[in-house]
């Protein structure tokens, strides 16, 4: 019975000695981590937390900068707020990433493989993503180098309107009659805008033949100068409206060339104006149109 007891407690005393070196393995193991490892992934991660807040701190002082209204000439509050979000987006992914890299390097794990499939995955998304990519470079390159801005005129795409919305991906433009383009920003490859720094109005008067060119000429600097001059438009306009002289002529009728620079967005109030004031002083003159059938003045493109 006794030798049956000592053959029962044989295995019994190799289990629990067992487990005793393995609760020592861990404890030795625990202790070497606490006292190695633990201090350098608690000083990459309170790194990664001031990288942070000072990342954060630079992007919101520039983002309160660019409301301040004493930004350089040539730059916008959109363009710095929008800049400002996109390098604190990509600078905490950065620093993320590489803390998590330094973690699992310090507790032996092998990251090898593991960028070798970020990389496998990033290639992959790039190639399902090709248009999103080309939408993010271009809106990027379109805030960096200030092509437009929200309220500007611009045609783009084929699609000309008000800059409503503008984000890295897409434009949003409101054409005349209220209808909403929406425009991935990969399909812009020119930019037209009719609103940046000044506007010309190119603005062909058509006369008969039969009037003198020096009255002509004359009539419409006189038109201009009133223009300019009146309290409601003199703000409107830059510059002094110029009359250069006959810009084409055609059986019975000349054209005269008229040229005014107008504030941003000002030009269509100002033609409007120009056109009514120019047909009061030719009927108010005896001007006689160049013909029975046409309107006195009409916009056309300034060609040289």
């Amino acid at each position: 019975m006794y030798s049956r007891l000592l053959s029962l407690s044989s295995p019994i005393e190799s289990a629990l000695e067992g487990h005793k070196r393995l609760i020592d393995q861990w404890s030795d193991d625990a202790f070497d981590f606490v006292r190695h490892d633990l201090p350098k992934i608690l000083t990459v991660i309170v790194v990664a937390f001031v990288l942070t807040r000072l990342l954060k701190l630079i992007t919101r002082r520039l983002s309160h900068y660019s409301g301040t209204g004493s930004l350089p000439s040539g730059v916008r509050a959109q363009q710095i707020r929008t800049l400002s979000g996109i390098v604190y987006s990509f600078g905490v992914f950065v620093i993320l990433f590489l803390t998590m890299m330094s973690i699992l390097d310090t507790v032996n794990v092998n990251i090898k493989p593991l960028l070798a499939s970020a990389g496998i995955v990033g290639l992959a998304i790039g190639f399902g993503a090709q248009t999103l990519v080309k939408d993010v470079v271009t809106g990027f390159f379109v805030l960096v180098e200030n092509q437009f801005e929200i309220g500007d005129t611009i045609k783009i795409a084929d699609r000309t309107g008000v800059v409503e919305v503008m984000s890295l991906r897409r434009t949003v433009l409101r054409d005349g009659d209220g209808s909403l383009h929406i425009i991935p920003n990969s399909s812009i490859t020119v930019v037209t805008n009719f609103t940046r720094d000044w506007t010309q109005i190119a603005m062909h008067v058509s006369v008969a033949y039969s009037e003198p060119s020096e009255k002509i000429t004359k009539l419409l600097n006189e038109v201009g100068t009133e223009l300019q001059n009146d309290p409601n438009f003199k703000d409107r306009i830059v510059g002094k409206p110029e009359v250069p002289g006959i810009e084409k002529v055609s059986g019975q009728e000349v054209d005269y060339l008229m040229l005014v620079k107008t504030t941003p967005g000002q030009q269509y109030s100002v033609s409007r104006e120009l056109r009514r004031r120019i047909k009061e002083c030719f009927q108010k003159n005896n001007v006689q149109p160049g013909g029975p059938s046409q309107v006195y003045v009409v916009d056309r493109p300034l060609t040289k």
